[in-house]
């Protein structure tokens, strides 16, 4: 295992971490946590930093734990459709695998570079979530080690288990905060043989029955997105995946439900990206709410000047402010639009945004969950070594 000094290209939030260990298996890395927790170091993960600024800012870095070193394959069952991965491979490399036996990991790569570690550190997802979920939907296994390095498993191909805990959900979306992510095991689906979009653009006060109709179609679309610079029109899109010979005619009951305007293509580029850049000056919001709260919540980010991206048919948006907007017009839209998801069943928290930023603002917002969040944490990691800060209520 490769132990070194830390170096400027290491920091994470401008703090340079003391150390920096490229464990390159599950034993090694249980045995640097030992060691870490030994001496109450404080500890970050880290796969290829692609996230690293989302959630709040972390609070310090003794050492920094770099899982690129395990990228393994180490199991694929087709005939189960269920894959196991070590958590520093590249999804991208994944799904490069898998493509060989037709099959795909149901998840996108709005963020270009996601490890399989900070894909369920993070939660992030994209267009195909209307279809196949989140990761959270599928990841059935993992395996983890806690901050004293202690290893657990839970789910499939389970060996240990943490009792009385589901680790799947609990890891997913944790931001780095409970344990280490080593391995994860998914289900998969098949890729499909062929897909197509169905597009049209509509005015905002048309964006709201247009949904409604489509969400209430047989048309069973793979994603339903919606792209919304400000201004007054929407574009709105549905991708349709099936087989060669399906998916024209479903492509083609999609213009009849949509409207003669809308225009069939065989790829977009912009649905599999958020609106916002993951570096500089960039401020990015994540916005959810009830599928009926979607063209309110998207006219009321656009009012404030903010581009809306994501999924219309689950609720799930993306808002990106103007490039190098500062700590104070960030804290007014939160302040705007934290109000407005309430009110239809959602919240909006900073999901990414420089430094200075999240030093100034709630990134998370009110959190109802908030005690039984802190109670997991000083069950996982009573010492708090484990990326401090960075999670709901400066957990």
């Amino acid at each position: 295992m490769d132990v070194r000094a830390g170096t400027p290209g290491d920091a994470v939030d401008g703090r340079v971490p003391r150390l920096v260990a490229r464990p390159g298996s599950t034993e090694q890395v249980s045995a640097t946590m030992r060691a870490a927790h030994a001496v109450g170091a404080v500890t970050m993960v880290r796969g290829n930093g692609s996230k690293l600024r989302w959630g709040a800012p972390a609070t310090e870095a003794d050492l920094l734990v770099d899982v690129r070193g395990m990228r393994t394959l180490l199991e694929h069952q087709p005939g189960d459709l269920i894959v196991r991965a070590e958590a520093g491979m590249p999804l991208a490399d994944l799904q490069e695998q898998l493509r060989a036996s037709g099959q795909r990991l149901g998840v996108d790569e709005p963020v270009a570079g996601t490890t399989l570690g900070g894909l369920i550190a993070s939660n992030a997802s994209g267009p195909r979530r209307l279809h196949t979920g989140t990761v959270r939907d599928l990841l059935i296994g993992v395996t983890v080690v806690l901050a004293d390095g202690t290893v657990a498993h839970s789910g499939g191909k389970v060996v240990k288990n943490v009792a009385g805990y589901d680790l799947c959900k609990l890891m997913t979306g944790s931001f780095g905060t409970l344990a280490v992510v080593t391995e994860a095991t998914f289900r998969l689906h098949p890729a499909p043989d062929a897909s197509g979009w169905a597009t049209v653009r509509v005015d905002r006060d048309g964006l709201e029955p247009l949904l409604e109709r489509l969400c209430r179609t047989q048309l069973a679309p793979a994603a339903l997105e919606i792209d919304a610079p400000p201004g007054d029109s929407v574009t709105v899109a549905l991708l349709v995946e099936g087989t060669t010979a399906g998916v024209p005619g479903r492509l083609a009951a999609a213009r009849a439900e949509i409207g003669d305007d809308a225009e069939l293509v065989d790829d977009l580029d912009w649905p599999w990206l958020y609106p916002f850049g993951t570096d500089g000056d960039h401020t990015g919001l994540k916005i959810t709410c009830t599928l009926g709260g979607v063209a309110t919540l998207t006219a009321g980010a656009t009012d404030l000047g903010l581009h809306v991206r994501g999924s219309a048919g689950t609720g799930v948006l993306y808002a990106a402010l103007p490039p190098g907007a500062d700590a104070v017009e960030v804290a007014a839209a939160l302040d705007t639009l934290r109000p407005l998801a309430a009110d239809h069943g959602g919240a909006v928290v900073v999901l990414d945004a420089p430094r200075a930023v999240r030093d100034a603002v709630d990134v998370w917002g009110p959190v109802p969950a908030t005690p039984i969040m802190r109670r997991l944490k000083d069950q996982f990691d009573p010492a708090a070594l484990l990326a401090p800060g960075r999670f709901v209520g400066g957990i």
